[in-house]
């Protein structure tokens, strides 16, 4: 269904995405059901463009996340701690390409991401890289990571996700769309599939018009967070600390019903 919508998008090339510069970029996400996004899709599709990589206007994406063992990421987050970081491997399935990445939030709720690509395409070789006392991975970590040693650190989470992007004609917005979540916590080995659920992510300069908003407000999705890392790791570890992510979680599940 999501790929015979997308057919009647006229398409944007990769290279003609790169020009699209979102200097003072605000970052707004919803969640909502596959058949509610197929509702948005069909209302968007005279006022996007979607991206085409290869030939696929879909792509698969893969990302581990690493934290200490304490989690002391994971509960800065869940604690609302601005000053925060992410530590990641994300993946570009189709086109064999690796980064390791950094994300920080700052004092002003502005996210910062760093990344460096990472050799090979295992993640025990990721692994060993990213604990290892020397090397790029390590220089790298070590003049980024804050929050704790980079040699402290262990896989998590991983998940992946199928992912399409838009553009809107005045190219002062992209829409990511993330379907098909999978989850696999590295610490429980518990698995999830959130087949019936949606991140969309409006990405646009400052306060610009967004054509979009009025689509979602009309089909009453509104603005709700969600981070992949946090929920993830939530929804597949009973035992750790989420209570101030409770309303989130219901509402998530209430979703996937």
């Amino acid at each position: 269904m999501i790929q015979s919508i997308l057919s009647q998008f006229p398409t944007i090339t990769l290279q003609q995405m790169s020009a699209v510069k979102l200097m003072n970029r605000i970052d707004t996400k919803f969640v909502t059901s596959v058949d509610r996004l197929c509702l948005l899709m069909e209302m968007a599709r005279q006022s996007y463009h979607v991206q085409q990589t290869d030939g696929n206007l879909i792509a698969p994406y893969q990302t581990i996340y690493y934290d200490t063992p304490e989690m002391t990421m994971y509960t800065a987050h869940h604690n609302g701690h601005l000053n925060r970081q992410k530590v990641r491997i994300r993946s570009y399935v189709d086109s064999d390409l690796h980064f390791l990445e950094v994300k920080t939030k700052d004092n002003h709720r502005r996210t910062h991401k760093k990344r460096i690509n990472v050799l090979g395409s295992q993640a025990d070789s990721w692994d060993a890289q990213i604990t290892s006392a020397e090397g790029e991975a390590a220089f790298f970590l070590s003049e980024r990571l804050r929050v704790c040693d980079h040699r402290e650190l262990i896989p998590v989470i991983e998940n992946r996700f199928s992912r399409i992007t838009l553009v809107n004609q005045a190219r002062t917005e992209r829409l990511t769309i993330d379907t098909d979540l999978r989850f696999v916590n590295r610490i429980t080995g518990r698995k999830l599939h959130m087949g019936n659920f949606a991140v969309v992510e409006l990405k646009r300069d400052g306060l610009q018009h967004s054509p979009v908003l009025q689509m979602l407000l009309d089909l009453r999705i509104f603005p709700q967070g969600f981070s992949k890392y946090c929920m993830g790791l939530a929804m597949t570890n009973p035992q750790q600390k989420q209570n101030r992510f409770k309303e989130r979680l219901r509402y998530v599940e209430r979703i996937m019903q």
